[in-house]
């Protein structure tokens, strides 16, 4: 057996982003450029208005109570028919050309609102108010560079330089495949096979799972408890990214996929970690790619997923950070191990009042119990030794969701 940062190194020594696609700019979100992305041009790409009001020339309002004739009005993608002149003002809307000549815009609330001469009550917009062109950036400047992991402001600023397609990592094709006499797929489940058949619940949540990492799930299906039924099923994995199979990596009788793998001429590179639940681990490569085996057990699929093949499809994709950050938490009741392993436990976590963390289990620890997970929003992590945690006790958590410390009102002060 070796420890789970052994493990995680091992894996993740052998993973390198995939290649470049391009998709567009309005899919980009979420994904990690392979390529610089340069400027075509400049934004704004002439000086224009940020407020409703008049284009004036500081000069002329020397005098506070001084009135300008009005002598047009710009509206938003007009451009004035020529420079302002002396004593002169424009109506000029949000997002207009400011005219050549003027130096600022005064608010309309600060005027008579005039329409053949205006009068000013207040002059504390001189100056001000115009957004000048290249502000943003300039044609040829570079906007982001090779591994910007882009968001939803990114893409606006690709589409406000017309930007329509990039260059990203590749997402990763993952092929899923479960083992298992007992299981039955859910779209196949009635209720005769209730006393004699489990419904295979990783088939839809390790698809669930990578989808919502970034990956694109194939899922093959359930092989049977032989050798043929397996190989058959890997097979089908050729041309995937990463191979993920559940079940059947044990020592018994029926735990055929580390022999199938082999016959198939993958590499086994180790097995088993110390850690619980999901000791029975392999990681090595099938048909040239990698390929993690992971326990049947549905709470043991989720944690092995969090820990190990999560941070697989983020380096994938290109992203540098690839693992959920962990938080210290106050452990709020004691809890006794019974081995010496690195111990994943479901829990909740709650931000209290005194702007601490706390950390309590989500209920029974059993790894047949999947409600516990599903009522959980983070994983306890609890190192091997001491074999007693008391309650108190400062330890770490690996949040399970993404919206970890969402608040239902926003506190401003």
């Amino acid at each position: 057996m070796i420890s789970v940062a052994e493990a995680s190194a091992r894996i993740l020594e052998r993973i390198d982003a995939l290649g470049a696609e391009t998709i567009d700019t309005a899919q980009a979100s979420q994904r990690v450029l392979a390529a610089p992305v340069v400027a075509p041009l400049t934004s704004p790409p002439w000086d224009n208005s940020s407020m409703d009001g008049y284009a004036v020339r500081s000069a002329d309002l020397a005098d506070a109570h001084a009135s300008l004739r009005v002598v047009g009005t710009i509206a938003a993608g007009q451009f004035a028919a020529s420079p302002l002149a002396a004593g002169r003002a424009m109506r000029i809307m949000t997002g207009a050309a400011v005219p050549a000549g003027a130096d600022s815009v005064i608010r309309r609330e600060d005027s008579d609102e005039g329409k053949e001469s205006v009068t000013f009550s207040n002059l504390r917009d001189l100056g001000r108010n115009i957004r000048r062109a290249g502000e943003d950036f300039h044609k040829g400047d570079l906007l982001f560079p090779a591994g910007e992991s882009l968001g939803p402001s990114h893409v606006g600023v690709l589409a406000s330089a017309g930007i329509r397609t990039v260059q990203v990592h590749r997402a990763p094709r993952v092929a899923i495949i479960s083992s298992g006499d007992e299981l039955v797929e859910l779209s196949d489940f009635t209720s005769d096979l209730a006393s004699h058949r489990i419904i295979s619940s990783n088939s839809l949540t390790l698809a669930t799972l990578v989808r919502e990492a970034g990956g694109e799930p194939l899922y093959l299906g359930i092989a049977r408890d032989d050798p043929v039924s397996l190989r058959t099923l890997l097979e089908k994995a050729r041309g995937c990214d990463f191979v993920i199979t559940s079940a059947g990596i044990s020592v018994g009788d029926h735990d055929h996929v580390r022999a199938a793998v082999a016959g198939l001429g993958g590499e086994l590179i180790f097995w088993r970690v110390r850690m619980r639940p999901g000791a029975p681990l392999a990681f090595g490569t099938i048909h040239g790619v990698p390929w993690l085996g992971m326990s049947g057990n549905p709470v043991s699929a989720i944690v092995t997923f969090e820990v190990f093949v999560r941070p697989i499809i983020r380096r994938m994709l290109g992203f540098r950070s690839i693992f959920r950050r962990t938080i210290r938490v106050t452990v709020s009741e004691e809890i006794r191990l019974a081995a010496r392993l690195t111990h994943f436990l479901r829990a909740i976590v709650t931000f209290g009042a005194d702007g601490l963390h706390t950390a309590r289990l989500a209920g029974s620890q059993s790894s047949s119990v999947l409600t516990a997970m599903a009522r959980g929003n983070a994983l306890l992590i609890l190192p091997p030794e001491p074999t007693l945690v008391s309650r108190g006790d400062i330890c770490r958590a690996l949040p399970l969701r993404d919206d970890f410390g969402l608040a239902d009102e926003l506190t401003l002060a």
